[in-house]
């Protein structure tokens, strides 16, 4: 089942929701990251406008989310003149898993403007390469996605420094929302891996997602690309930023994420 197809697939209303999610969307022992603040803005939506594009995303990944029927609840913290924070959890039967805080905000009148810079880029999507879907060795959920390196190594190689540029897409998808965006932000592996030279596990603890834009052109299908880096590392905790660029350079989204590494 498409990534879309799950989100259209949710039943409820208002703030309380129910998502079936199959095995295929597993990361390790949980849902794919992604998935998850997918699930939850698509909860939240059913309780602010349309027409109030979502500004940031802050979500704690506090247990595994099993697939199967995953219970999703959703209530407006508080709304404002301009802005609405409102709170979506994902359960594991009554246990909560992942908290969300999503900021929807209306566009105010500024005379500030300011567009980041797109980085430098020294392939081109025909010229990067591909990290297979490999069963055993790479995660479940990677089969529906496409991910091609144009900078920096892939997991366990032994890199020199933790930085990646990879493009990523969602295979199958021509559309493109909120939701999705969330997706494309969150497949790549941490940049850091890859300066280790053997597997070992890691899990994302917190992320924090803001959009730049609610002007989405390009499908999801299409190469968006995500550039990476670890910014510190110590006690087995790794701090890292990435920007999400459009196939048209925009830059849509930046991230950031504390991910915790078993190695």
């Amino acid at each position: 089942m498409r990534f879309s197809e799950i989100l259209r697939g949710m039943r409820g209303d208002g703030g309380a929701w129910q998502a079936s999610v199959g095995d295929e969307w597993l990361q390790g022992r949980t849902v794919f990251g992604g998935l998850q603040a997918a699930l939850a803005i698509q909860a939240m939506r059913g309780l602010v406008p349309a027409s109030i594009p979502l500004r940031s995303l802050q979500t704690t990944f506090i247990a595994p989310v099993p697939a199967g029927d995953v219970r999703v609840e959703a209530r407006v913290l508080r709304t404002g003149k301009s802005a609405s924070h409102v709170e979506a959890r994902l359960y594991d039967g009554e246990q909560v898993a992942c908290t969300v805080l999503g900021i929807f905000g209306s566009a105010r009148e500024s005379q500030l403007s300011i567009a980041p810079a797109y980085p430098e880029v020294r392939r081109s999507f025909e010229e990067g390469r591909e990290l297979p879907f490999i069963p055993g060795a790479t995660p479940v959920f990677t089969k529906h996605v496409r991910m091609r390196w144009v900078q920096g190594s892939f997991p366990f190689m032994g890199a020199e420094k933790p930085r990646t540029q990879i493009y990523v897409s969602l295979r199958d998808e021509p559309g493109i929302d909120e939701p999705l965006i969330a997706g494309l932000a969150d497949i790549i592996p941490s940049p850091g891996l890859s300066l280790l030279k053997l597997p070992v596990p890691a899990s994302s603890l917190t992320w924090t997602l803001e959009l730049l834009t609610d002007r989405f052109d390009a499908a999801a299908e299409a190469p968006w690309l995500v550039d990476a880096e670890v910014t510190a590392a110590s006690a087995g905790y790794m701090n890292q930023t990435a920007t999400l660029w459009s196939p048209e350079r925009r830059a849509v989204a930046l991230s950031r994420q504390t991910v915790v590494v078993f190695g």
